[in-house]
């Protein structure tokens, strides 16, 4: 099953304040394995950037200065993600923003429905517990060392990590990993030319050596 881990930055936190998409990054998973296949773009927002989204990106406007407008990648954006569901954390907020840029070229929205929202599945799986992904790399023991600042791409590696531990964990990547390697055996087996016979009777001098060795032993079972 294909899947898609999506996170974007932004300029801001609402879009109908005027904010708008700076950055986002789409993961394509197979039966939730990363398959290598993305869509990583930095996207010009037209305007710019609040310095409290700075603090947490630290993408600046100058880093954005040479960057496509969303209009620009929009069709590129939408063929990679197709019709298959979308692995957001806080679905809500990146859709609103994503939509929020598909509006302004009449294009129609993603619905909400298509998201499996992995906020939603640790509040449920963990209860009264902090749910942030920084919190849920830390319970499942991801490496973070990197995020230094957050980012669209490696908040994608992330989440497809915390994604796998949320949907099964190792346990699931163990079953994945046995099933490719049963295929990959029969694959190896069925092209491999067929070996002759072996021999299995004996030979004249094999038979009369076992003739000659019973008849040494005393009530031998090969005699009754």
């Amino acid at each position: 099953m294909r899947e898609i881990v999506l996170d974007t930055e932004t300029t801001g936190l609402d879009p109908r304040e005027g904010h708008r998409l700076v950055e986002i990054a789409c993961l394509e998973l197979i039966n939730g394995v990363p398959t290598g296949a993305d869509f990583v773009r930095r996207i010009n927002p037209e305007r710019a950037m609040d310095a409290a989204a700075f603090a947490v990106h630290g993408i600046s406007d100058a880093d954005l200065a040479g960057a496509p407008l969303f209009a620009e990648i929009c069709d590129e954006l939408l063929a990679f993600i197709a019709e298959d569901p979308l692995v957001i954390h806080n679905a809500e907020f990146d859709l609103r923003f994503l939509n929020a840029e598909l509006a302004r070229l009449s294009r129609s929205a993603i619905p909400l429905e298509r998201a499996i929202d992995t906020l939603h599945m640790a509040r449920r799986r963990f209860p009264g517990a902090q749910a942030s992904l920084d919190a849920l790399c830390k319970r499942f023991g991801i490496d973070t060392s990197a995020r230094v600042k957050h980012g669209a791409r490696l908040d994608a590696e992330l989440l497809a990590d915390v994604y796998l531990e949320l949907s099964g964990g190792r346990q699931k990547r163990l079953g994945l990993i046995a099933m490719e390697t049963v295929v990959a055996t029969a694959r190896t087996s069925a092209a491999r030319p067929p070996r002759a016979p072996r021999p299995h009777a004996p030979s004249a001098e094999e038979a009369a050596a076992h003739v000659a060795f019973v008849a040494k032993i005393r009530n031998a079972i090969w005699l009754r």
